[in-house]
């Protein structure tokens, strides 16, 4: 495992050290000693998620707020993403700054995104399964997002507009500046 500090104080990109051969592969997906030692972070994952979605499905930009904040660790088990975190953390010197990664079932890269960020992915292949550990309960109560076409943003999703399928409340999503007042990080 060989984890990467991020452009984003606090976001994390963890190379999974992969052993194949002709019966198939191993690899260790996380394991909390060495995430600590590489981050300073204990974390105690309690909820996993797993979504299959088709090419063009874009979910986000989420995140929970307060004392259910949510930190995640997002991999793709098949297909490719375009994963994006955004620094939601007032007065955090990256504040409204993104980052776009490519995940793959072929990179055996993790992105770890922390508290205080929102989160989305759109899928590049013709599927994907995208899996995420949480160390935070769901909670409907504090949810919230971000348009994902928000102008000050500026996220470059890789897909015409015209192709991308949203849910009706993702398509209903405030823009940051429009959410600010309300922010809790």
């Amino acid at each position: 495992m060989r984890i990467e500090q991020t452009i984003l104080p606090g976001c994390f990109l963890v190379h999974d050290t992969f052993h194949g051969d002709q019966r198939g592969y191993f690899f260790e997906s996380f394991n909390r000693k060495r995430f600590l030692e590489h981050t300073g972070l204990d974390m105690n994952f309690v909820q996993d998620n797993q979504s299959l979605s088709q090419r063009g499905v874009l979910r986000g930009l989420h995140f929970q707020q307060g004392d259910a904040a949510q930190a995640k660790l997002v991999r793709v088990l098949k297909g490719k993403v375009l994963d994006v975190a955004v620094d939601l953390r007032k007065g955090s010197p990256t504040f409204g700054k993104h980052l776009a990664v490519e995940l793959s079932e072929d990179s055996h890269t993790q992105f770890f995104v922390p508290r205080g960020f929102a989160h989305g992915f759109v899928v590049l292949s013709e599927e994907a399964v995208f899996f995420y550990k949480c160390d935070n309960y769901y909670d409907p109560a504090t949810e919230a997002g971000i348009i994902f076409n928000d102008p000050d943003l500026a996220i470059d999703w890789k897909l015409p507009e015209s192709e991308l399928l949203l849910s009706g409340k993702d398509k209903s999503l405030p823009t940051l500046q429009e959410l600010m007042p309300a922010l809790k990080f």
